[in-house]
């Protein structure tokens, strides 16, 4: 479903991102962590083009952008359409409805016919379980529902790829459950998910690969059990024993 070839992104001197390489099987799931500056959010960025890499290949399905080669807009906005974001600290409209929100991008952007798209939004804030909240607005909402309504809103898309960046930090801790159920609810019914976060437990549970990431490169990756448990390299062995045991 996705292929990185040698991807590349400097910010000014700072170079970010130096040669990923990443392939993600279509209905798996595949978590990023590591810490903070290492290059997660950078990556997942430039999946979707919301950061313009350097240099590398992207490749969603069957739509592939040369970034080296200096692409045009329909060609990055083709890629851009492939895959749906979840972000940090959700980017809801704060003047539109939560079915507002939702309806936004396929009406306007994808042109899809209002009522249609009325109906699915309609149905994925019932899967979301949020469908009495459907004519609220993002200030009468909990952080984790307005989370939630941040999925559905990229699930409305249609996309072949969920992106996550790091969905859950930004949340109180007693809300971040509500959102990790309906990511394992989402990995269960088979969408292809790249997920950036710091929940140890999310990745066991629900990972096909971990990739830990620090200096702009993937240092290591494998199934959770090995990278998590067994790590390979000692700079894994030390990020992961610094999170377990902080004190």
């Amino acid at each position: 479903m996705l292929e990185v070839r040698g991807l590349n992104k400097s910010f000014g001197s700072n170079h970010v991102l130096r040669g990923i390489d990443l392939a993600v099987p279509a209905g798996s799931v595949t978590v990023l962590i590591g810490p903070s500056g290492s290059g997660k959010t950078t990556v997942l960025r430039s999946l979707n083009a919301l950061e313009t890499p350097d240099s590398g290949v992207v490749r969603i399905g069957d739509v592939s952008v040369d970034f080296g080669a200096k692409p045009d807009r329909r060609s990055v906005t083709r890629l851009r359409a492939q895959s749906g974001m979840v972000f940090q600290s959700h980017h809801l409209f704060p003047h539109l409805s939560v079915l507002r929100n939702i309806t936004e991008g396929p009406t306007v952007v994808q042109k899809r016919p209002a009522a249609e798209v009325r109906t699915e939004a309609l149905a994925l804030l019932e899967r979301v379980g949020l469908a009495d909240k459907a004519e609220q607005y993002p200030y009468q909402l909990s952080g984790g529902q307005q989370q939630r309504v941040g999925i559905a809103r990229a699930l409305a898309i249609r996309p072949r790829l969920m992106l996550f960046d790091e969905p859950t930090s930004a949340l109180d801790p007693e809300l971040v459950g509500e959102v990790l159920s309906v990511m394992k609810d989402l990995a269960s019914e088979g969408w292809t998910m790249v997920v950036v976060t710091h929940e140890m437990r999310f990745a066991r549970q629900v990972a096909d690969q971990v990739l830990f990431m620090d200096g702009g490169v993937i240092v290591e990756s494998g199934p959770p059990a090995r990278v998590l448990d067994h790590p390979e390299q000692e700079r894994t062995q030390r990020f992961l024993h610094r999170i377990n045991d902080p004190i």
